[in-house]
């Protein structure tokens, strides 16, 4: 069955290993050339074992576009105005639809727009300590890291969906929260 706009999502991210990880409920808004754009409204309450967050603003999830799966290892999160960072994008694994829900194996390395647009690469030690701890194979490594260095290159050179692409969804967003 396909999942159509309006429908909820379910984002279920483990860690390699099949360890649980992330996991939050969502909205599919729609989906246009950068992907599948989920809606995560203000108050939205994340969890992982040991611990929970609840999204200070509205959100966007970008589940990548159909393609080469050297290319859609992330899933990235647009923040509102006013939020904490302007782009957090998870390293991963090529996500998948199973129904209405996207799973994706979180690989550690995070790619980061702060709020002055400065951008980082985070926890670069923990993808090393895991990628010898958990057995990462080498293939699925030097995908991270390719991963990695591309899409730190399009949030630098906001190339999209980095590029404000995101702008019209929080739009849609709002709109229909305030239903």
């Amino acid at each position: 069955m396909a999942v159509l706009p309006g429908d909820p999502v379910r984002v279920v991210m483990t860690k390699w290993g099949d360890r649980p990880h992330w996991e939050f409920d969502c909205q599919l808004l729609g989906t246009d050339e950068n992907g599948d754009w989920l809606g995560i409204a203000a108050g939205t309450r994340m969890s992982r074992p040991g611990a929970t967050y609840v999204a200070p603003t509205n959100q966007l999830g970008l589940v990548p576009p159909s393609g080469p799966d050297a290319e859609r290892g992330w899933l990235a999160t647009f923040h509102d105005v006013g939020g904490p960072l302007r782009v957090y994008v998870d390293i991963t694994t090529p996500p998948v639809w199973d129904g209405a829900v996207v799973r994706a194996v979180d690989l550690d390395l995070d790619v980061i727009c702060g709020p002055t647009g400065r951008v980082w690469i985070d926890d670069e030690d923990e993808f090393a300590d895991h990628r010898v701890r958990f057995g990462y194979p080498d293939d699925v490594a030097r995908a991270a890291m390719a991963s990695c260095d591309r899409v730190h290159r399009a949030v630098s050179d906001e190339a999209a969906p980095y590029d404000g692409s995101a702008t019209p969804w929080l739009a849609r967003l709002g709109d229909l929260l305030a239903r």
